[in-house]
């Protein structure tokens, strides 16, 4: 499991709900008509983000080899 930063947004007053982004995954956004729905929903747009970030990656090289990266 690993932990990122959502940016939670209320909708326009007239909308109602949320939305969300994750500050390190751009161009994963979630929304919800609740905090938990848009989140879970954010959630799985990050997964599906980094897995086709990661098989593109992968093709390009297919003998990279995937670390961890700590950053302080």
């Amino acid at each position: 499991m690993r932990n990122f930063t959502a940016i939670l947004h209320r909708g326009e007053p007239d909308e109602r709900g949320f939305w969300a982004t994750c500050l390190e995954v751009p161009g994963a956004n979630g929304q919800g008509e609740t905090k938990e729905e848009c989140l879970r929903d954010l959630a799985a747009a990050v997964k599906l983000v980094i897995e086709v970030n990661e098989a593109e990656a992968m093709r390009d090289d297919p003998t990279a080899e995937k670390t961890n990266l700590a950053v302080a």
